[in-house]
């Protein structure tokens, strides 16, 4: 077995199912390779416990990560050219029960980013959110589980920015996704002390007109960020909420003001990739599917602004609220009734928290 044409050979197959990761789990008697399309983990092939082992060291090696480290988590990232097509890949690693390591590649293609039209399923929240840019200062959060495209997203609306308004786009990021020429990308790296608040504190001193925060993770980053949208810069940054409300009163567990989050936020964004139904399968689009270019997935955008915005921050003050807009779960039936999704699609993303919020406390 020649280890970098299968590392090779493994990387381009998964590239051409669309696939967002691939997975070396170790198993008892070898490894099995799983790679994840559409949401969901396929098994793709299996190798013996040499062969898996081999193929692990080799992409430890080429990430730059310590390849005799076998007992502590590693991770690393480097960039690969797949016939004239570029990729980089964030690596992983887990030491397991079974004494082996278990390996994640993360797979972040470095094609043009796509406008926000083309990742909406609804023009109307690509023109909403489009909209929001022509704030000069606030804070705009995007809520959404993992892969649910919130990094797409954010650098959709930061081109845009710079493209179409010709603002200064500063990122700070861990890692940086997609490398970009029109604007200035931060890496995080906390073994130099380069971390989320003090690589946004240096930014502020770079005349920023635009920020992209990848993930406000602490009370420290959250005040930075305030601080930030308070004088005069317009900050994007993402947090970890089940729907849009959400967001506001994990700004508020952050130890942030009731009066810094009102002058501050402009907007919340709740976000799920949908699978759209396919005219040749019949049903959400096969992950062998080779129905041209045809796009197989979007995005579905929950969005809290304005008058809504301003009601539901009285209902985090404890003053009530009344507010009324289109909740996540109203947008996918929406989408159902014009026949671009499936009920499968309704039941991952609603019908499981719906029942989960059933159950008793």
């Amino acid at each position: 077995m020649v280890v970098e044409k299968v590392v090779e050979e493994i990387l381009s197959e998964a590239l051409a199912l669309n696939s967002t990761d691939i997975h070396f789990i170790p198993r008892q008697h070898g490894y099995a390779v799983q790679f994840r399309s559409s949401g969901q983990l396929i098994p793709h092939t299996e190798f013996s416990l040499r062969e898996g082992e081999r193929l692990i060291s080799h992409v430890k090696f080429m990430a730059s990560m310590d390849i005799g480290e076998k007992r502590k988590p590693q991770s690393g990232s480097f960039q690969l050219d797949l016939s004239g097509f570029v990729v980089s890949l964030r690596i992983s690693t887990l030491p397991t029960a079974l004494s082996k390591e278990s390996l994640v590649i993360r797979l972040l293609p470095q094609q043009a980013v796509l406008d926000m039209f083309q990742l909406s399923l609804f023009p109307n929240s690509a023109q909403k959110l489009l909209a929001l840019l022509s704030h000069s200062h606030g804070l705009i959060v995007f809520t959404g589980p993992t892969g649910s495209g919130k990094t797409t997203t954010l650098y959709s609306l930061i081109q845009h920015s710079a493209n179409q308004h010709g603002r200064n786009v500063i990122t700070l990021e861990d890692p940086v996704e997609k490398q970009n020429d029109r604007w200035l990308q931060v890496q995080v790296n906390e073994k130099a002390g380069v971390t989320y608040s003090t690589g946004l504190k240096a930014i502020l001193r770079h005349d920023p007109d635009v920020i992209m925060v990848g993930e406000i993770r602490d009370e420290e980053t959250a005040r930075i960020a305030i601080r930030a949208a308070l004088t005069g810069h317009l900050v994007l940054t993402t947090l970890h909420t089940k729907d849009a409300k959400g967001a506001v009163f994990r700004l508020l567990e952050f130890g942030l003001k009731w009066h810094e989050i009102q002058q501050t936020l402009v907007a919340v964004t709740a976000q799920r990739l949908v699978n759209l139904m396919c005219p040749q399968c019949d049903t959400a689009c096969s992950l062998y599917c080779r129905s041209g270019n045809r796009r197989k997935q979007a995005t579905v955008y929950e969005i809290l602004s304005g008058t809504n915005l301003q009601e539901v921050l009285k209902e985090a003050k404890g003053e009530g609220g009344d507010y009324q807009y289109p909740l996540l779960k109203d947008l996918l039936r929406k989408g159902i009734a014009l026949g671009y999704l499936s009920q499968k699609e309704y039941h991952r993303w609603v019908f499981e928290e719906e029942e989960r919020d059933k159950v008793p406390r």
